[in-house]
């Protein structure tokens, strides 16, 4: 309840000042999202003091860094094993004076914590406009981690700014948190911008318990990523494939039909004979795809990538629409935004009121219909902490955040993200390639779980899958050949049959050029364990390519066009 919410957040305010926490001091967490995690960052505000929020699957290395770089006074750690990794931090950096434990009993728990300040309480200081709230450390796919500096005013405007076009949102409605809140979206767009409409959430227990959670908390509305529809699709086509018959029939006649209609809607028609067929056919076939979001979804927030245009219309289509969004920490997030009053399917929608992005075409290629998108606006950082250099780097003398992304607009204000430029590169004949764009749709297919496209300065792209051994595995059986990861990428027929998927589905989007010529199977995924990914799934390129340098170095040594 709010109520209970708001009476732990004013002793929590009290417990903090009774440990020392003053006007401008550092608080960090180590936590997964729960309720103690809104309890604190809310009674840290409540101190005009500020936040820096951390993962608990993190590099030990990691929390040292950013506990010395934003000089953290008072740290509250989940548990006693995260307990166990950081109390040696107490010795070793000197701005930190107190650890608590939020799972634990005695002295040093944040139930000690709370019932100190119960005893004591403090008035909340009210912070200003330009007061920093929080300090939000960029996972980076480069270098050490940077400290994004956000002001209170950046993050009410990134709230209430995406708010004001979704006023279908009200305390009746229900989340799903799945995105971590110490991640900028997340926190603007979920945590901050429910609590304003009053709503609820449901915590997902892990990522394995997804399917399950969604039937226990059912909720209403999602703040999610591209990804998670991925996966649902993925297996949603697998099902009905190896299901076939009659099922696959209806399946394929209420997509078309589904189809049918949202082309009658766009030129602003109707059919009756379509109307209820599709009624129909919803009822069979769509409405059980629903229950496995728990019955009431009704829509979702998706942001970190653009989501596949196919799959942004199936679920569109099946009533779960998906609206992308923009943005990144350095602007609280929120950029640019899809919703139901003003959709268009593989844009990332318009820019929010009070904002402002310029489309800088003197940094890209001659003859580009897009350019560097630069933001203006209240949701902009304050900069990065400690770094000034840094700030200046992405800066304009007039305010302008350079966000390294390439962009366009339609004639309608509708702004589409064409690439990153920071990721680019130029082949051999001097063909500009994307490869971001070109891993997201390797992705969509079933049987691969990751890639990389690399090719730069080479004469083509090589690409390195590693298989979704999951769905080979059944392949395997089926077929009677070893299902073992080491077996499966030594085995010619399963390599050339990924080799063929991937080829043909490029060929639908991309030039000649862009697809890979190569490819190279690996055993192992790129994860957070081996650094080869951020917290927020993106591939650290440059680690990736050190890792698999010699193989990929072998790879264009070879003549002909296969490695298998």
């Amino acid at each position: 309840m709010y109520g209970e919410i708001g009476e732990r957040i004013k002793n929590a305010r009290a417990g903090l000042a009774q440990a020392g926490i003053r006007e401008g001091d550092f608080v960090g967490i180590i936590a997964n999202n729960r309720p103690e995690w809104a309890v604190l960052s809310y009674a840290t505000y409540g101190r005009n003091a500020r936040f820096v929020p951390m993962y608990e699957k993190e590099r030990t290395q990691t929390w040292e860094y950013i506990i010395k770089d934003s000089t953290v006074k008072v740290l509250i750690v989940s548990s006693q094993e995260i307990y166990d990794k950081v109390k040696g931090f107490l010795k070793e950096i000197p701005t930190l004076e107190k650890i608590f434990i939020i799972d634990a009993d005695g002295e040093n728990s944040l139930k000690a914590l709370e019932n100190s300040g119960a005893k004591n309480p403090v008035a909340p200081v009210i912070p200003d406009t330009d007061d920093i709230a929080v300090l939000i450390y960029t996972s980076g796919t480069t270098g050490d981690p940077k400290g994004v500096l956000l002001s209170h005013g950046n993050l009410t405007y990134a709230s209430r700014g995406g708010y004001k076009i979704y006023p279908e949102l009200t305390e009746s409605h229900v989340g799903l948190s799945i995105l971590p809140w110490a991640h900028s979206y997340a926190l603007s767009g979920e945590l901050n911008n429910w609590i304003q409409f009053g709503g609820s959430l449901g915590f997902m227990r892990d990522v394995t318990t997804l399917a399950e959670d969604l039937k226990l908390v059912r909720p209403t509305y999602l703040v999610c990523v591209p990804r998670l529809f991925n996966k649902i699709y993925d297996g949603i086509m697998a099902r009905m494939e190896e299901a076939g018959g009659l099922k696959k029939k209806l399946f394929n006649a209420a997509r078309e039909t589904a189809r049918e209609k949202r082309k009658l809607n766009e030129q602003g028609k109707s059919s009756l004979m379509t109307n209820i067929k599709f009624a129909v056919l919803d009822k069979l076939v769509f409405s059980k795809i629903r229950t496995g979001f728990g019955g009431r979804l009704t829509g979702a927030l998706t942001a970190s990538a653009v989501m596949n245009r196919e799959i942004g219309e199936f679920f569109y289509d099946i009533g779960v629409p998906a609206f992308d969004c923009y943005g990144l920490t350095e602007t609280s997030p929120a950029v640019s935004m899809n919703c139901r009053n003003s959709y268009r399917l593989g844009s990332v929608g318009k820019v929010l009121d009070g904002q402002k992005v310029v489309i800088d075409k003197s940094v890209v290629e001659y003859g580009a219909d897009d350019g560097e998108m630069i933001v203006y606006g209240p949701n902009v950082m304050l900069g990065y902490h400690n770094k000034p250099e840094a700030t200046r780097r992405v800066m304009t003398t007039d305010g302008g955040f350079i966000t390294g992304d390439r962009g366009r607009f339609d004639e309608d204000g509708f702004l589409y993200i064409t690439g990153r430029i920071k990721e680019q590169y130029k082949l051999e004949n001097g063909k500009y390639v994307f490869p971001a764009a070109i891993e997201e749709d390797i992705k969509l297919l079933p049987k691969v779980a990751n890639v990389m496209v690399y090719g730069d300065g080479k004469p083509y792209n090589i690409c390195l899958v590693y298989p979704d051994f999951e769905v080979l595995g059944k392949y395997a059986e089926k077929n009677n050949i070893p299902a073992d990861p080491e077996s499966l990428v030594n085995n010619k027929e399963v390599t050339d049959l990924i080799e063929k998927e991937i080829v043909e589905s490029l060929k639908k989007k991309y030039g000649g050029y862009e697809i890979p010529k190569k490819f190279l199977f690996l055993t192992e995924d790129f994860t957070l364990e081996n650094e080869m990914i951020t917290q927020t799934m993106k591939l650290k390129r440059r680690i990736a390519v050190k890792e698999y340098q010699a193989l990929i170095d072998e790879a264009y040594a070879k003549t002909g066009t296969h490695l298998y």
